[in-house]
């Protein structure tokens, strides 16, 4: 009713949360409604628009665990690639929440894999601190540097805890002497 009437589908929740500057392209992104999606981006949304944090739609999109509204943004033009205020990119946020398919979809993208948040981390930083081993695994064979260190000059190798054995030993493993480039196939 909102856009029939001729309300813009970028206004902002000033009136329920000024302080995040979100649109109803962010909160269905986030909730994975893609007909919302498509009748907001029909209507003119901008599939770019950045709340306050500098989080776009397809960043709300990763977090909720919408691979269907990933998918919709990106056939509408939405760069995979923006980084927040944090510095994190979509796979940052995909890895963070666990989203497997998310993180297989933008590698096969052609993400930049190794792109590091505001405190360094890469996304193997980040499925290392967590635990995630399948994306960990799904990381290092799609040629995640396991040498790339973060500000604290930490490897994703040295993240782990003693008590994380099969992390590290699958992180062990894999790892490329410095300076080798090569990429499994």
């Amino acid at each position: 009713k909102f856009l029939a009437d001729g309300g813009s589908p970028d206004t902002c929740d000033e009136c329920i949360i000024p302080q995040f500057h979100r649109t109803a392209l962010h909160r269905a992104s986030l909730e994975g409604h893609t007909d919302i999606l498509q009748k907001l981006l029909d209507s003119g949304a901008t599939v770019d628009f950045s709340d306050r944090l500098d989080c776009t739609a397809v960043h709300w999109a990763c977090r909720g665990g919408h691979l269907d509204a990933v998918k919709l943004l990106q056939d509408r033009g939405a760069d995979l690639n923006l980084k927040d205020k944090l510095l994190s990119t979509p796979l940052h946020v995909a890895t963070r929440t666990g989203h497997l398919d998310i993180v297989e979809h933008l590698i096969h993208c052609g993400v930049d894999i190794n792109s590091p948040d505001r405190e360094g981390d890469t996304a193997l930083h980040d499925a290392t601190r967590l635990s995630r081993y399948k994306i960990i695994k799904m990381l290092i064979l799609h040629g995640a540097d396991m040498m790339a260190k973060n500000q604290a000059g930490k490897t994703p190798t040295d993240l782990v805890q003693q008590w994380q054995v099969d992390t590290r030993q699958a992180l062990e493993t894999k790892e490329q002497p410095q300076g080798q480039t090569e990429v499994p196939a």
